[in-house]
């Protein structure tokens, strides 16, 4: 299956034709045969600067604050199961030293045999 392309100046002049109020967007929809999904979808991205030759300043932005908290989350994510991890082998050390028993080194009198 096949799936249509759209020129962004098409999307644009569709969405600019929206805005202006010059047709409605059932008659737009119907007219080129596109769903009302597709039409708001391509009007959210003309209001982010998607449909523009060049993203506006607030669009990248906003694209690079949403970048940058991606990457905060995963190292925040990375940082707790590294803690996690520290916290484990920390404590299998613990049980391994507490659990052996102490014994005193013996001496050669309490070694068996007869003196």
């Amino acid at each position: 299956m096949q799936y249509r392309r759209f020129a962004p100046e098409f999307k644009r002049s569709l969405i600019e034709q929206l805005l202006s109020e010059t047709a409605s967007p059932t008659g737009l929809c119907r007219l080129h045969n596109i769903s009302s999904g597709q039409l708001y979808t391509w009007k959210r991205q003309y209001a982010e600067g998607k449909l523009d030759g060049t993203p506006s300043r607030e669009a990248e932005l906003a694209s690079r604050v949403r970048e940058l908290e991606r990457l905060l989350g995963k190292v925040t994510l990375e940082n707790e199961f590294l803690k996690k991890a520290v916290q484990s082998s920390l404590k299998k050390t613990e049980r391994r030293e507490s659990s052996l028993p102490r014994i005193a080194p013996l001496s050669k009198a309490f070694k068996g045999g007869a003196n």
